[in-house]
């Protein structure tokens, strides 16, 4: 990642069959600083947080056969990376799946999908904050024993990294790639080890559980599905991207198939088994990559906001950047609500309620994928079939991923986003008063 000046940003031509092309001009910075791989360390850096050190003994009681549900899973999240990829060539505007369903559907079905996205982050980063505790506690025992220690150091990690992401983006996208890197090389050596020391002998049994073959693979890609959560990340910053039609595809792309690849290879490294030496090992990986998550996390949650209030959809004040070029409010906002949630974590009698939340997170996580993929079946179905058809397997597959969460969860899922029809009513009233003129004096 480094900078690089625009003298005269033009957006690449559609490809063929594609219509629709997004020629609006965004309130973007003067220098858009994340080049190739600051992108893909966005997609890679989300997505592999700390479940990747915690799925293998999550899918350990479906054995071998659990790897059909790896296989399935990455291939509904390579067709919604195709889906995202194709959508990022209309528009170099930043909002990602905001963006997508806004110019598909209209400004209220973008906007609920955006404020139940936003929401999804900024309930995401106490959560990943608390996992990097759970980590350190590996080496100082004694933050079992103290919550509020916990909870001083959940928040020091989280408000650092959100100095970072005020201090600029590209300060934010090169933490982000050198911490993307650096949890990769523990998780790359935990596979090697286990390729060549791992016993074969080891391996679990093919189907331990006894079921048949269709509950085992319906069950173990739920499991694994949610490990493919932000795949669209890179879509997201796109007002910040050096040449983003180019480069957001190939980052969402190839992230995405790294992403595939990790995960299946150090579930299997751990299926061969590994030594006594593995439980620091994990933990050392698991610190990297929760901070490496979360800082993916507070980054594009300042963006959300950003994105809706540059279309005049919230405040103004949400769309300003610092003079460094990071969106300053929404960053703060974005902040202070993942703080409020953490603390809330700590106190016994809110407990229930964080984890309520957070599964509600899920669907609305997932819901902006599942309207991306509707908004490139609308545009791909008269003029571009084939692409019409992986629209269609990937709507498939979001629809499934979110029924898969449960009919209670996708309620309270919904009733969430509905929470932000108030704040939509008030951002179109002030676009209103903004557009209309003033009254003559009598």
């Amino acid at each position: 990642s480094g900078t690089g000046r625009i003298c005269c940003a033009r957006p690449m031509p559609a490809p063929r069959g594609v219509k629709g092309m997004d020629n609006a001009a965004e309130e973007a910075p003067a220098t858009r600083t994340i080049g190739f791989w600051g992108a893909w360390s966005l997609t890679v850096g989300v997505m592999i947080g700390s479940g990747i050190f915690l799925l293998p003994s999550v899918m350990a009681p479906y054995g071998l056969m659990g790897f059909s549900g790896w296989v399935l899973t990455a291939a509904g999240s390579i067709m919604l990376a195709l889906v995202m990829s194709r959508l990022a060539l209309r528009t170099t505007r930043s909002g990602g799946p905001y963006i997508y369903a806004r110019d598909a559907f209209g400004d209220l079905p973008g906007f609920l999908v955006i404020w139940g996205y936003w929401a999804s982050y900024w309930i995401a980063i106490p959560t990943v904050a608390i996992a990097f505790v759970g980590y350190l506690a590996v080496f100082f025992p004694e933050l079992s024993q103290a919550p509020i220690a916990r909870a001083g150091v959940a928040l020091g990690l989280i408000w650092l990294l959100g100095i970072v992401s005020l201090r600029g983006v590209r300060e934010a996208s090169l933490v982000q790639l050198g911490m993307t890197l650096l949890k990769l090389l523990p998780i790359l050596a935990i596979i090697g080890y286990g390729a060549v020391a791992g016993q074969v002998e080891n391996l679990p049994d093919y189907n331990p559980s006894g079921q048949p073959f269709l509950p085992v693979l319906a069950t173990t890609a739920l499991l694994t599905m949610w490990a493919f959560s932000g795949l669209e990340c890179a879509t997201i910053p796109a007002g910040d991207v050096r040449d983003p039609q180019k480069t957001i595809p190939r980052a969402t792309m190839i992230g995405t198939i790294t992403v595939a690849i990790v995960y299946i290879a150090s579930t299997a490294a751990a299926a061969r088994g590994l030594g006594p030496w593995a439980p620091k090992m994990v933990a050392i990986g698991a610190l990297i990559s929760t901070a490496g998550c979360l800082n993916g996390l507070i980054f594009i949650a300042g963006q959300l906001p950003m994105a809706v209030a540059i279309d005049k959809l919230a405040p103004k004040a949400f769309a300003k950047r610092n003079s460094r070029g990071a969106p300053q409010l929404s960053l703060l906002v974005s902040l202070i609500l993942g703080s409020a949630l953490l603390l809330a974590n700590f106190s016994d009698s809110l407990i229930d309620t964080f984890e309520f939340l957070l599964m509600m997170s899920t669907v609305t996580i997932l819901l902006p994928l599942l309207v991306s993929a509707l908004a490139e079946l609308r545009h791909s179905w008269a003029s571009a079939r084939s692409w019409a058809i992986i629209a269609i397997l990937a709507t498939l597959y979001s629809a499934f991923a979110i029924y898969g969460s449960g009919l209670e969860v996708m309620f309270w899922g919904m009733v969430l986003m509905l929470v932000g029809l108030p704040v939509y009513v008030l951002g179109r009233q002030g676009k209103a008063d903004e557009v209309s003129p003033s009254a003559p004096a009598e």
